[in-house]
This record gives structure tokens, C-alpha cells and sequence, in this order.
């Protein structure tokens, strides 16, 4: 797929931390219109805090996409079994934050994130890989399920929307 720009896809390091923060500000503020204002304050809090990022990069695997000029317009973090959640099981890794800039939609970089970690999840000997999501992500579901994931059960609801927990046996 042409791009027009030149693409470099990469592991993350807390290096990237500013453009990691800066990159989801931007993209996630994209729901604010679409929750009610209270339930886009808790959702903008975790959003926009270096503390989010942080914490990532220490206990995931993060990938990037940036153009030829450095500036990260994906980002996706591999979180390995051993990471049990309200969501996630000890022995399930899972994928957060797959995000790519409004600008770079439609251009490969999020099924490339996604097969990155996909793949990246195989090399380290996962069983399986788990994310979720929910009815304002459309384009995230459908290029999930392309991916083979399977809807195990929708979740309660979070920022008032539905949602799903997805996984894919690898």
C-alpha cells in the first residue's frame, strides 16, 4: 500500500514518551463529542496523562509507527500474560491503546501495528491475545475481526457506551 510518506515501524522506548502522550491527546480527543461530558472527563484524565505512557512502556511491549521525519503516527502496546486485569485473565496477553493519527487513517498503519503485535506475540510464546473495545471504534472491530479475533462477551459498559472483549488463539 502507498502511503506517500515514508514509514518506519519500531519498538517504543520512554524515549518516545512526549510523542506517545502528544499522539493520544490528539487522536482520542476525537470522542469527546461523541460521550457526555462527564464520562469524556474520565475517559481525558487516563488519555492525557505521562503517567498512562509510563506505565506502558514499563510493563508492555510498545510498537511505532513514524513518518521518515520521526513524528509517531501509531502507537500499540503488547501487555504480556502474567498482566491479569478486571478484563484479562494471568495467562491472556492483551493489546491497549492501538491508536493512529487522524491525518494517517486509512493508510495500513493500524492493521500493521496489529499484525506487528500479533506476531510479536507468537515470537514470545503467547497462547493467546485479547483487546477490547466498543461500539464508537466501528473501523477498530472490523479490522479485529478481519485479524480473526472473536468476540468472547460484551463487557459492562464504560464512558456509557457498550463494549466488547475480543481474543484470538494463537
Amino acid at each position: 500500500m502507498t502511503t506517500g510518506l515514508e514509514m518506519h515501524y519500531r519498538k517504543a522506548g520512554m524515549a518516545d514518551l512526549p510523542q506517545l502522550q502528544q499522539l493520544g491527546m490528539q487522536t482520542w480527543s476525537g470522542f469527546e463529542k461523541v460521550l457526555s461530558p462527564e464520562n469524556w472527563q474520565q475517559l481525558w484524565r487516563t488519555v492525557q496523562r505521562e503517567q498512562t505512557y509510563r506505565e506502558l512502556l514499563r510493563y508492555s511491549e510498545g510498537l511505532v509507527c513514524e513518518t521518515g521525519s520521526g513524528t509517531i503516527v501509531g502507537m500499540g502496546f503488547l501487555v504480556p500474560r502474567g498482566n491479569p486485569t478486571d478484563l484479562y485473565p494471568a495467562g491472556w496477553s492483551y493489546i491497549r491503546f492501538l491508536t493512529v493519527h487522524a491525518h494517517f487513517g486509512g493508510r495500513g498503519i493500524g492493521r500493521r501495528l496489529m499484525e506487528d503485535c500479533i506476531a510479536l506475540a507468537r515470537h514470545n510464546g503467547e497462547t493467546s491475545i485479547a483487546l477490547h473495545t466498543s461500539e464508537i471504534m466501528n473501523n477498530a472491530r472490523r479490522l479485529y475481526e478481519n485479524l480473526g479475533f472473536r468476540i468472547i462477551r460484551e463487557i459492562e459498559p464504560r464512558f456509557g457506551k457498550r463494549y466488547w472483549l475480543y481474543k484470538l488463539e494463537l
